[in-house]
Formats: structure tokens, sequence, C-alpha cells
């Protein structure tokens, strides 16, 4: 497996314009977030017949974050520790919006709708395909990007 130190190089190099680096540090949260949240209206934990004090939490979401979470680990301590970081937040934002009982799905869709565009925008200014067009794992590698060039040197 390639390292972090590799996978932010080459994520770098085809992240270089100003304006692009800016849509992606607003897009590439805002995507995960509404990834995660989209992700955590399927409810896996009631259709395993989960008890209901668990079951809203054993969603796709949840699921889905325990191999990325391994994945972040594998490349960085640091990186997964701030990642899960991220999820709480995430989840806590989740929770915020489905109790004030904002149209989850509908803001979502249409916000991740709206970061795709943009980001595609950023990449026609770049003059480079996105990342993970030659790997999807790049998609993991966006939140640790902004992460290491805003938050923390990950890789260092």
């Amino acid at each position: 497996m390639r390292s972090l130190q590799s996978y932010l190089d080459e994520y770098r190099s085809h992240h270089s314009n100003p304006v692009n680096e800016l849509i992606h540090f607003i897009c590439v949260p805002l995507i995960t977030f509404t990834t995660l949240a989209m992700l955590w209206l399927v409810p896996v934990g009631r259709w395993l017949g989960l008890p209901e004090a668990i079951a809203p939490y054993v969603n796709a979401s949840t699921l889905a974050a325990l191999p990325i979470f391994a994945f972040y680990l594998r490349l960085s301590l640091k990186g997964a520790l701030l990642m899960a970081l991220w999820f709480a937040a995430t989840v806590a934002g989740i929770l915020a919006m489905q109790s004030a009982g904002w149209p989850l799905l509908g803001l979502c869709a249409t916000a991740w709708l709206v970061a795709w565009v943009v980001q595609l925008y950023g990449h026609k200014l770049e003059g480079h395909k996105p990342s993970f067009f030659g790997d999807l794992l790049f998609l993991l590698i966006g939140p640790l990007f902004v992460n290491d060039k805003l938050v923390l040197r990950l890789a260092r």
C-alpha cells in the first residue's frame, strides 16, 4: 500500500491552482458531510431488527466508516484520529438537523450535487481531471489533503 505522503503528493499535484484549492477546502468537507448524511438514512439497524436504542446508529454511514477508518489508520494515526473527529462532528450535525425536522435527504442531495459541480469547475480551471478518476481511493484522500493543508501536517 502507498504511503500517506505519496497520496498527498499526487493529490497536491492536481490541486495547485489557488481557486481550485479554495473550492476543495469548501467542497470536500461539504461532500464528506452530505455523503455521510445520506448514508445515515439507510436504516441497516432497523432492517436487522436491532433494539430501538441502537438501531438508528447502525446505518450505512456507520458501517461504511469502519473500513474507511481502518484505511486511514493504516496511513496515519493522526489522520485517522482527525477523521474520527470529523465523523463525530458529522454525526452531531446530522442528529441536530434531524431533531430540528430539516429535510435531510433533500438538503444533502442538493448540496452534494452542487458541491460536485463546483469541484468539477475547479478541475476545469486547474486543467487536471480529478485524482479519483485514476484511483477511487483518492475520494478518501481529499479530506486528508484538506486536513494536511489547514489543520495538521499529517505526513510530516
